[in-house]
């Protein structure tokens, strides 16, 4: 498995200003009308607000990042929605209430940035890019080629300091950067893998969905697991429905 590169600089939008570097998608409205306006960003978190997400640090990275930007074209309409929408090779983006209530999960009430965190499944890389204003360093690692090159080109004129793109089987987790404070998954097995809860730090929460009854149901419950002193302190909370999570690369 091999480290990519990180991205060296900032990200312009944060601060409401327009990245003059940053390309125009094809279909979507210039810079301060339409899809780009940070007005439509916050309608959007005014609705997961009155869902019940607290937690400011999460409204503000979700308000921040532009969703539009890591959906196909032929989507951007649905950007704000609140929906999944699928970005090839039978992935989808997460609703962003689910990328907002697993960040706030993850965060547990923290008052300050986590440390480092590990992603589970980069996608399009969406969710790593709402992480990496959450925490001091994320590391996030896809298994197909296709996406992680997707998520790199996505990410890229973002310039994310403290992202890190991994191509290989997330299953395994990435140990070198282990001790982790924090661990999301974007795809749901049968259980968590061990090798996830040993790169877990002592005092770490780990965020994940996870098959409930027959497999071949298909349910699946977010679970959370705390790892104390004590032990690992599990919590089964509300029915998802994520990919399925599945080991090697392809």
């Amino acid at each position: 498995m091999k480290e990519r590169p990180s991205f060296p600089a900032r990200l312009d939008f944060l601060a409401g200003k327009p990245n003059s570097k940053r390309p125009t998608p094809r279909g979507v409205p210039v810079q301060g009308i339409g899809l780009d306006s940070r007005a439509v960003r916050m309608n959007m978190v005014h609705q997961l607000a009155g869902q019940g997400i607290a937690d400011p640090l999460v409204l503000s990275a979700m308000g921040s990042v532009e969703r539009h930007r890591f959906v196909d074209s032929a989507l951007v309409n649905q950007a704000y929605e609140d929906t999944s929408l699928p970005i090839g090779l039978g992935q989808t983006i997460s609703k962003p209430g689910v990328v907002a209530r697993m960040a706030e999960l993850l965060r547990n009430g923290a008052s300050g940035r986590l440390g480092r965190v590990l992603e589970i499944g980069t996608g399009c890389g969406y969710q790593a890019a709402v992480l990496s204003l959450l925490a001091h360093e994320v590391y996030s690692i896809e298994r197909l080629r296709g996406l992680h090159d997707k998520a790199r080109d996505n990410l890229r004129n973002l310039r994310l300091a403290n992202l890190h793109l991994l191509f290989g089987d997330g299953m395994a987790g990435y140990a070198k950067g282990a001790p982790y404070a924090a661990i999301i998954a974007a795809a749901g097995g049968e259980a968590v893998p061990q090798a996830w809860v040993d790169q877990l730090a002592v005092g770490g929460r780990l965020v994940a969905p996870v098959a409930t009854g027959a497999a071949c149901a298909g349910r699946q419950a977010l679970v959370v697991i705390d790892k104390t002193a004590q032990g690992l302190r599990q919590t089964v909370l509300e029915a998802v429905h994520f990919v399925p999570l599945k080991s090697g690369v392809a």
